[in-house]
């Protein structure tokens, strides 16, 4: 398959995901950028989880995220929480009514339906192979990952001994297995 092939094939599976991410939120009264922040939000640690990480993991100005997290909050599916050592640190948490909104809408229906037809093999090497495609772009283009902690170059250790070398601090098994806004590839 050639890299035009691919684009298409992803542009179009793309443009599928757009379409049903509007028609669900829009049952829930929710936009898509509200969709995506907290659905980011529901996955990312504490490092992460703060209207900074938010914007860089959306790519929105300040402006956009800080309306889009008031919404969430005016709804109920978010909750700001103050650091316990840096007040001036807010925390955003996903609540058990979003944690609701996201059961319902993730993944896309129609790549649900999709997936539920091919052979579980399938899927297992459709998996790694768009995780490799996305890692490969995102290391030749010197993008931010965003990825889990437990495949950052920072973490020493494994499951419940796991320590950040760039923060000094300890990682329980579920930090590990959250997304993080300083992650750093093992490549580079």
């Amino acid at each position: 398959m050639s890299a035009e092939q691919i684009h298409d094939t992803l542009e179009r599976l793309c443009a599928l995901m757009r379409v049903d991410v509007r028609a669900s939120g829009a049952e829930d009264g929710l936009l898509p950028v509200q969709l995506e922040a907290l659905h980011y939000l529901s996955q990312c640690n504490r490092y992460s989880d703060t209207v900074q990480g938010l914007t860089d993991f959306l790519g929105q100005t300040k402006g956009t995220v800080s309306q889009t997290v008031k919404v969430l909050t005016a709804r109920g599916l978010v909750e700001k929480l103050p650091d316990s050592e840096d007040r001036r640190i807010v925390h955003l948490h996903v609540t058990a009514a979003g944690r609701q909104v996201l059961t319902k809408l993730i993944p896309a229906h129609f790549l649900a339906e999709g997936l539920r037809v091919l052979p579980e093999e399938e899927i297992t090497r459709l998996s790694q192979a768009l995780t490799e495609l996305l890692r490969t772009v995102q290391y030749a283009n010197r993008f931010k990952t965003f990825a889990v902690c437990k495949s950052c170059r920072f973490n020493e250790g494994e499951g419940g001994s796991c320590r950040c070398e760039l923060t000094g601090e300890a990682l329980s098994e579920t930090d590990v297995e959250l997304i993080c806004r300083e992650h750093q590839s093992r490549k580079a």
